[in-house]
């Protein structure tokens, strides 16, 4: 990543300056949306600025877009950096401010793009799966109403720390993390599916977990394919007796999950490998984006 986008312009990564004042890394207030492209367009772009326009709305976050600029803006960078495909993460910041908490509003926020080559997936991660591995740190509280992906990352970086201790990290384990009650939450970088005879389960956004653009698109998918689909508060034990597993995320897509580990104890799930109901949704989601290329 030799060149950085900040306010519109590219310029090298070494010359990229934020001042010392932004409360973005003074208070974390800020917010980012991470995302990838196919065929070297932008997927699902509109979803992914309206979750982070709604986001600054609550913070004082003044923000406008322009998605054909801001698309621009992409492709830029992108050619900056020799790519024809990337791994995008699109980030705005509160800007300048005092030191202290404002109650009013900010008045100049900085957007930065960090485009970088997509890192490769081998097909055996979508026809073998990957370990889902039980945290013992749970999932904090939300900022607000409903979760923001935010600058303020440290639950998430916990977790990773947490996960890197255990063996399943060693083949690329994704961590889960529960609520304070004991409630299925979301993945580390992930949301998480399961199937039970037939039906599609998935935590209710009032366990405090992120709303996902992915999960929004899967539910979306899998109804109108007539997949029924449930919206709950769920357990370990409900999940680690499910018929198949996946995790959603905007850069690897659909993922299945062949096992899953609490402490030392590995449970398959189904035949170790991705499930059917699994396989349509993958299907389902490459058609999608088979269609903007």
């Amino acid at each position: 990543m030799n060149y950085i986008g900040l306010n519109q312009a590219v310029i090298p990564a070494q010359d990229a300056r934020v001042s010392v004042m932004d409360h973005g890394l003074m208070y974390g207030i800020g917010l980012f949306e991470t995302f990838r492209t196919y065929g070297g367009e932008p997927f699902l772009l509109e979803r992914h600025v309206e979750r982070l326009a709604e986001g600054c709305k609550q913070l004082g976050i003044p923000y406008e877009y322009d998605y054909a600029a801001l698309r621009d803006w992409i492709g830029r960078v992108m050619e900056q950096n020799g790519l024809t495909e990337a791994y995008i993460r699109y980030t705005v910041t509160a800007g300048e401010d005092i030191l202290g908490l404002p109650a009013g509003d900010y008045r100049k926020p900085n957007q930065l793009l960090y485009i970088k080559a997509l890192p490769p997936f081998p097909d055996r991660l979508y026809t073998e799966g990957k370990v889902l591995q039980l945290l013992a740190l749970r999932r904090n509280t939300p900022e607000g109403p409903v979760r923001m992906k935010s600058l303020h990352y440290m639950n998430n970086i916990l977790a990773k720390r947490e996960l890197a201790g255990y063996a399943s990290a060693a083949e690329g384990a994704e961590g889960l993390m529960l609520t304070g009650q004991d409630q299925i939450a979301e993945g580390i970088v992930s949301n998480v599916f399961w199937v039970q005879d037939k039906v599609l389960y998935t935590p209710d956004l009032n366990t405090g977990i992120l709303p996902g653009i992915t999960r929004e698109m899967v539910i979306e998918m899998a109804e109108s394919a007539g997949i029924p689909v449930e919206e709950g508060l769920y357990s370990w034990e409900q999940l680690r007796a499910a018929d198949e597993i996946f995790l959603t995320n905007s850069v690897q897509e659909v993922v299945p999950v062949k096992a899953v580990c609490s402490n030392d104890r590995r449970d398959r799930i189904g035949a170790g490998s991705c499930g059917p109901l699994t396989g349509e949704i993958i299907k389902l989601y490459r058609e999608r984006t088979e269609s903007i290329k």
